[in-house]
């Protein structure tokens, strides 16, 4: 593939059409033609705690779950998911599909505020959680938002599974579900404190997860091993997709823990695993790693972040694998390109790959949205089967983020060479991305505003080799006595997810501002790089 003559517009591989298929029909064919082979090996939180599912247990597992999820909802209807990864989530999302009902998932890092924000955002009817996860209790946030949210009619435990499976009707009808029809909303968000939901359909879902798992030349029966989130595109459809249309075996943990995935990848043979770069290193790091047999590994797939070239060494060399790096966004279902597995360590290093198939990709003019001249810097957008059909109930930012003639703009900069091969070399969006995780400056900031020291904030990232990016707050309090750091932790611990807390924190008398008096953030990201706020840029505040 290559670049329009002149321009950076590369449309990827024609070869393989678009498929009509649905989280559905790709399970049925998986059964139907490898009924016998591994599908699943789920470690669970304990030591030695092991599941495991051929295709057609699969099938038949997620069919019963399907008829129980049709005794309680409706075709169409929206239900959250709120756990760590687990066997019982992926029926559910397997179920879901079956049963043509719209999976919600959310963060099981989320507490009351954000949790409530997803079940009233997406008008969910149900939802099914953890007791706990890591210390924060699901069940609690589930009770203390039910009341607040009439159109919840049901909350499963799934440590309660076995009794929601016989709630099922026999005989239940399955409906007709379609490559149009929505099937997961995802939580997204940008710059606004307001979390988007990308409603993301069958077709996009399967053929974007089939053309990932032919780019990763995933065969039938190999074992791709992971710790990736569920709640995620990379685990719910890069892996579990993936694997299924491959016919091979999804071996996954509840969390990520760098000496547990050692295990899994040395006791289940893994070929394939997995991960963000901060992953990586942790594994590279652990006092386990040395003494693990990693020989089965072939392949180490990395997103969620830009990898410097000393990182793609030391991965492909300690690990013993391919590297290769996929570069999306969840409103693409998620991947829009990658980098192939004979590529030179020029590309792997440096670019994010080329268009993946049936993928158009173009780095435009920000403000007239035409094609740049080659090499030159403009916003990556893509078109084509995988571009979500929606933010749910936001008609105004989806069409901020799609426009009239189907472009996704990413809100990414980037360069796109004679080759299709990109690079992205900055956002337009002020998120932040650590360890593969999206941070929400506004969503941060309106928490710390809150906290009644704290008169002005605002909230950036800064460049870390090991997370990719860290957060900082830089604040303005009122009066003179500048807050404890512990204390405005436990402030936005109490509100948000642990790891949307600052890892640095720095004190300003008066913020750089605009003509019209907003806070010129690029000013504190310049003022960060030439090393003026070093002595607060410490892991002494480590989050």
């Amino acid at each position: 593939m290559k670049a329009a003559a002149g321009v950076s517009l590369c449309l990827g591989s024609t070869d393989d059409p678009v498929q009509e298929s649905t989280v559905g029909s790709v399970l049925r064919d998986a059964a139907a033609q490898s009924g016998s082979t591994l599908a699943v090996v789920a470690w669970g939180t304990h030591p030695g705690e092991r599941r495991t599912w051929t295709y057609v247990e699969l099938l038949r597992d997620a069919e019963h779950t399907a008829r129980a999820l049709l005794t309680h909802f409706e075709p169409g209807e929206h239900i959250v998911v709120y756990a760590q990864n687990s066997a019982e989530w992926l029926l559910l999302e397997l179920g879901a599909g079956l049963a043509g009902l719209v999976l919600v998932t959310v963060n099981p890092a989320y507490r009351a505020r954000e949790l409530e924000y997803a079940l009233r955002q997406s008008r969910s009817t149900g939802v099914f959680h953890t007791r706990q996860f890591r210390g924060n209790p699901l069940d609690r946030w589930v009770e203390e938002t039910r009341p607040g949210l009439p159109q919840l009619r049901h909350a499963f435990v799934i440590e309660e599974w076995d009794s929601f499976l016989a709630s099922a009707a026999p005989g239940r009808e399955f409906p007709e579900v379609t490559p149009d029809d929505p099937a997961q909303i995802q939580y997204t968000s940008g710059t606004t404190g307001s979390p988007k939901g990308a409603l993301l359909n069958h077709r996009g879902l399967s053929n974007n997860s089939r053309y990932y798992k032919q780019r990763i030349r995933l065969q039938e029966g190999e074992v791709y091993g992971h710790a990736m989130p569920f709640f995620h595109t990379a685990g719910c459809v890069m892996a579990t997709l993936g694997t299924i249309q491959a016919r091979a075996t999804h071996a996954f943990l509840p969390a990520f823990d760098p000496g547990r995935l050692l295990e899994l990848i040395e006791t289940e043979r893994g070929a394939v695993m997995l991960g963000v770069p901060t992953m990586m290193i942790a594994m590279m790091e652990h006092p386990d790693f040395s003494r693990r047999d990693l020989s089965s590994l072939r392949v180490a797939v990395a997103g969620g972040a830009s990898v410097p070239p000393e990182i793609v060494r030391a991965i492909e060399t300690k690990l013993g694998v391919t590297f290769s790096i996929v570069y999306g966004q969840t409103e693409a279902c998620p991947l829009i390109t990658m980098t192939q597995l004979d590529d030179a360590m020029e590309e792997k290093a440096n670019t994010v790959g080329q268009p993946m198939p049936q993928c158009e990709v173009k780095v435009a003019d920000a403000m007239t949205g035409e094609p740049m001249p080659l090499d030159t810097i403009g916003e990556i957008c893509a078109r084509g089967y995988m571009v979500m059909q929606e933010y749910f109930d936001k008609p105004e930012a989806t069409a901020a983020s799609v426009d009239a003639d189907g472009w996704l703009h990413t809100g990414d900069l980037g360069t796109m060479d004679a080759r299709g091969y990109c690079r992205v070399t900055g956002r337009l969006k002020d998120m932040v991305i650590r360890g593969g995780e999206n941070m929400f400056p506004a969503e941060i900031e309106a928490a710390l505003i809150e906290h009644p020291s704290v008169t002005e904030v605002a909230v950036i990232g800064v460049p870390d080799l090991r997370m990719g990016e860290e957060l900082v707050a830089f604040i303005r309090v009122s009066g003179d006595v500048k807050p404890d750091i512990e204390s405005l932790r436990q402030h936005l611990r109490q509100r948000l997810a642990a790891p949307k807390t600052p890892r640095y924190w720095v004190f300003l008398s008066e913020f750089p501002l605009t003509g019209s008096g907003k806070i010129q953030k690029f000013v504190l990201r310049e003022r960060c790089a030439q090393g003026e706020y070093d002595q607060f840029l410490n892991p002494a505040a480590d989050a």
